[in-house]
This record gives structure tokens, sequence and C-alpha cells, in this order.
């Protein structure tokens, strides 16, 4: 581990949390929202808060070439979802092209490779394509969130998709993304998608 005891110590962890979205809870179940509305995600897992200080480094990640942090994160969520139960494959969420070339890289590949490697479960990274540019979820409320990622994704039609599959993503907020991203996977034939991500907003 690449962090000291004093901040390892510090780490925002969720103790507890809705087993559908991740959401922060007293106590391990399913919250009111995703007992009201059905997700084609069966579980999410996150083991940690987005607050201090992953409030800092996922950003410094995400938008600022700290590959360093990534790495770090990698290792973080590794450790936390060795003892969950292995899919067939791990899909991150891909960028759009576009934001691919501005940016140089995509943060949710960067997180699932070392993943993959640590815990032995084969990486599809070109099976989920995102063929429409979208605009930037953190500018957006929860209904603009969704109707922006409505029909985003599609699957190759190359890809055999296993039954199970895990979603990689660096940050849940309100799950609009994920949930576009998993009812593609649905629709070509995993019968069930899982999401990871490190960090999840309250």
């Amino acid at each position: 581990m690449d962090l000291c005891a004093a901040c390892e110590r510090d780490l925002p962890r969720i103790r507890a949390a809705c087993r559908r979205c991740a959401l922060p809870l007293p106590a391990p179940g399913v919250c009111g929202a995703c007992l009201r509305v059905p997700s084609p995600l069966q579980e999410v897992h996150a083991p940690f808060a987005y607050a201090a200080p992953l409030d800092r480094l996922l950003p410094r990640f995400k938008f600022h070439d700290d590959l360093a942090a990534g790495r770090l994160l990698a290792q973080l969520m590794s450790e936390a979802f060795a003892a969950l139960q292995k899919p067939d494959a791990l899909v991150p969420v891909p960028l759009h092209t576009g934001r691919l070339r501005s940016r140089g890289y995509d943060q949710a590949l960067e997180l699932a490779r070392p993943l993959a490697r640590a815990l032995d479960i084969p990486l599809r990274t070109r099976w989920l394509v995102r063929r429409r540019a979208t605009a930037p979820q953190s500018e957006r409320d929860a209904m603009s969130r969704r109707r922006n990622v409505r029909n985003a994704f599609v699957v190759r039609e190359s890809a055999c998709v296993p039954p199970h599959v895990v979603l990689i993503d660096d940050v849940m907020t309100t799950g609009a993304t994920l949930r576009a991203a998993a009812h593609a996977l649905r629709r070509a034939g995993a019968l069930r998608v899982d999401a990871w991500v490190c960090a999840r907003t309250p």
C-alpha cells in the first residue's frame, strides 16, 4: 500500500450501503429509491464515499494526468473487491473518442487494467462503445443526466458477452451513466451486470 497508516485510517470508507446503488445507509440493505425503480444493475459496490482526501485525489487523476493517483486508487479498489464474487469479465465504462483524444487517457480503463490483473479477471476493453458524445455529467442534475446518456452506449456485434459482467468506473453520483451502460450489456446478452466504482457521492 502506497499510503502511510495515518492516511489509510483517514480514508472515507463506506461501512454499510444499498446493495443496488452503493448509497451509504445506516445498515446494509436496499434504499427506497432502488425499491421503487428497477435497475439493470444487480449490485453496485463502492468502498469509499466521495469525501476528503478522495475528493482531491480523484479529480487529480481524472482531469490532471495524475496517473500515479490512479494506480493508488486501483490498488485500494482491488483490496476492497477481492472478496466479492468474481464476474466473467470486467468492462470499463468508455469515453467517447473525442473526449479520449482531448484527455489523452480513459480513467475507467486506467483503473480497470490493474484491477483485472490483481484479481485475475478477464478485461474486455472493446465490447462497449460510447457511440455519441455527451455533455459532462458533472454539469447536470439527475434528470438531465439520465437524458444525456440515454442510448449513449452500444455493444459491438462481435462481442460474445458472458452471463456476469462488472462495469468499472471512478465515481458514481446518480448512476445514470452506469445504468445506461448496463442496459446495453443486458441487451447484448448479459444476465447479470454489476458495477464496481472507487467512490460514491452521498
